[in-house]
């Protein structure tokens, strides 16, 4: 047996399968892969369970932390691991990945241990199925049903719909960004986009909380996405694209209040290009030191832009290097006590996890979390973060 007739097998239901088909026609191909079961698990929203994705004559399973299991650790650092055998069996746990978007594990269970060219084949097998959950939810409201832990208010419904893949890779850069909280956010968004040898990152800030402010907040923060999209479609340069965001955003709502940071990196030269609209500054990290605080603010924020000319700072940075950026509700954060998280303890969790060689994605996910741990689990504003680590094409490795 191989991969290749699991895959063919797999290909041939697909194309008219529904989600709910995924964990029969994925159960049926185990005996190809010398398994006796192939369970899907996706990750919740806010990454901290691992869900299963039930279908008819799949085994019955709970759903499973992340952290502190060993399908949790695959599931982190994108590593496949066996685990010890049971009455059931042995069991491997191999990352689902979209290119480096981590969208959950598949459980593999065999009668005995999988030889090495089996677990390549398994392997093989998840890195299609991620193409296929990520295909067929674009068609029903299943995955998404499974994922959630709660419900979703509607200012998070409109702009989750709006936001880009958490993580996206080349070979020479990785880009991860995590906003929280996952169900009731308040006017944060991210967004960045890789053309040729520029890579384009965002973040916006958008005025308004509570219920009434939330929304408002979110078209705001929704209406300069789409400035943000449409002026890097036309190739403005920076300058031109903070202009555009401005005159569309007051044009749309001159009372409105939007922060912001834009950034571009030319990734054959590290030359990095920011303008940071009345935002708070973002963070250059090396060999697992702070080298640059970005200087803010460097224009007005939005729309504010025809007061004040706006300046661009550019950074020199080198293979290695991360950028992270993030909105105030991570620095603003405040413990019980009124203790801020503030903007050392986020640089001494930046520094910690450059030492730990954590994945861009892990990294911004525990960030968040940190976050969310520092206020005992109730935000009182949006946190956003967007992590971009550049190399030059070494042999150094970056994948997520």
């Amino acid at each position: 047996m191989s991969s290749l007739e699991a895959v063919r097998q797999l290909l041939r239901q697909v194309h008219r399968a529904r989600p709910e088909d995924l964990p029969g026609m994925v159960m049926r191909a185990a005996a190809q892969l010398d398994a006796t079961a192939l369970i899907i698990y996706l990750v919740d929203h806010q990454q901290r369970h691992l869900m299963p994705l039930a279908g008819p004559g799949t085994p019955a399973r709970e759903s499973l932390p992340v952290d502190g299991t060993l399908p949790g650790r695959a599931y982190s650092m994108t590593e496949t691991i066996a685990a010890d055998g049971d009455d059931d069996g042995v069991r491997l746990w191999v990352p689902v990945l979209d290119g480096a978007e981590r969208l959950g594990v598949l459980e593999v269970v065999a009668a005995s241990v999988l030889t090495a060219q089996a677990v390549e084949d398994c392997k093989a097998v998840a890195s299609l199925l991620g193409e296929m959950i990520v295909t067929r939810n674009l068609y029903t409201d299943t995955i998404e049903r499974v994922r959630r832990r709660e419900p979703m208010r509607l200012p998070a419904e409109i702009l989750r719909a709006q936001l880009p893949p958490l993580t996206f890779a080349t070979e020479r850069l990785v880009v991860s960004g995590i906003l929280e909280p996952c169900y009731d956010v308040a006017g944060d968004a991210f967004d960045y986009a890789v053309n040729g040898d520029v890579a384009h990152l965002a973040l916006f800030d958008a005025a308004g909380h509570g219920s009434a402010g939330g929304t408002r907040a979110v078209l705001l923060a929704t209406q300069a996405l789409g400035a943000y999209r449409n002026a890097r479609r036309s190739g403005l340069d920076l300058i031109g694209t903070y202009h555009h965001i401005d005159g569309a955003v007051r044009a749309y709502d001159r009372s409105g209040m939007i922060t912001a940071v834009l950034a571009e990196l030319d990734q054959r030269t590290g030359v990095l290009k920011v303008i940071s609209a009345g935002h708070p500054s973002g963070i250059v990290l090396r060999g697992g030191k702070v080298v640059k605080v970005l200087p803010t603010p460097t224009a007005l924020p939005v729309p504010l832009g025809d007061l004040r000319a706006p300046v661009v700072v550019e950074e020199m940075l080198e293979p290695g290097d991360q950028l992270l950026l993030y909105t105030d509700g991570i620095i603003e954060a405040r413990s019980r006590d009124g203790d801020l998280f503030g903007i050392d303890r986020l640089i001494d969790f930046a520094v910690r996890a450059v030492a730990d060689r954590l994945p861009p994605p892990e990294t911004t996910r525990r960030l968040v979390h940190a976050i969310l741990d520092h206020q005992d689990d109730t935000l009182q504003d949006d946190a956003t973060v967007l992590l971009a680590a550049w190399r030059d094409g070494s042999p150094a490795d970056l994948e997520p």
